[in-house]
């Protein structure tokens, strides 16, 4: 009973966590974005109509989210993982967030290209009902959807010597950057988010949501051109960002003829 009850503790303050997180960068990121109405990606679509579905559904997935994530570290403390953790350091912090931030990567393209099989697609439709995303979008999605993106916060406690601190600063970096790039609103493209660099910007997948089979990476398009699934547009796209400022409407890039 005392080991359900400690669990329970921790994962009522992970889920706490979670939900200030979500409702602070989606209000700060709203406010900015008001002030900057020009910086929208689709101007020919508002998605803020759906913005009550959205948070309704995320709070949901941040429970599931939020099970994964205590569950692997509550395995940790009680050692029933492979490897005891690194003791935290100057290094093997930002070595293990560096390990993870990469693994990672690869586990959501992977896992995102598995959800657009027709087998799977039934629980990621409702994700992609936010054609036009927002902030509050990056969470809004079914159980299953959330196990198999996120299943990567439970697993890796068990097979990586990984410090707690190093995958709870992922997640928060996932969670802020993800709703970010969910946001609808550009502010950072540049030469750094197109090839040949590897990073990306928020409209890369803003891309994937009103065009839906391209772009499926999380935060490296280093997957997406390997198995060319990168949208054929998104590097003119960004390259005409810098040299004009503006950004231009992504209607303009439809593919007819999009990758599987």
């Amino acid at each position: 009973m005392q080991l359900l009850l400690d669990y329970l503790l921790i994962f009522a303050v992970i889920y706490a966590a979670m939900i200030l997180v979500y409702f602070a960068t989606g209000r700060t990121v709203t406010w900015i974005n008001n002030r900057h109405p020009d910086r929208r990606i689709q101007k020919h679509r508002d998605g803020s109509k759906r913005m009550w579905l959205e948070i309704r559904a995320s709070m949901h997935a941040l429970a599931t989210s939020s099970v994964l994530l205590s569950v692997g570290y509550f395995a940790q403390t009680q050692g029933w993982v492979l490897f005891s953790p690194l003791a935290l350091s100057w290094w093997s912090f930002p070595l293990m967030f560096a390990v993870c931030f990469v693994l990672f990567d690869g586990w959501f393209y992977w896992g995102h290209r598995i959800l657009h099989l027709p087998a799977f697609y039934k629980w990621h439709v409702p994700h992609h009902k936010s054609v036009a995303p927002t902030v509050w979008s990056n969470d809004s999605s079914t159980t299953i959807d959330t196990l198999i993106e996120h299943g990567f916060y439970l697993i890796v406690w068990f097979v990586l010597p990984v410090p707690a601190l190093s995958v709870f600063a992922l997640r928060l970096f996932d969670q802020i950057s993800g709703m970010v790039g969910h946001s609808g609103f550009e502010y950072f493209a540049s030469r750094s988010s197109r090839f040949p660099s590897p990073l990306i910007c928020t409209t890369f997948h803003d891309l994937h949501h009103s065009q839906f089979h391209y772009n499926y990476g999380n935060f490296f398009s280093f997957w997406d051109r390997a198995m060319g699934t990168v949208h054929p547009k998104y590097d003119a796209l960004v390259q005409e960002m810098e040299v004009t400022g503006a950004v231009p409407d992504t209607k303009a890039a439809r593919v007819e003829n999009s990758a599987a």
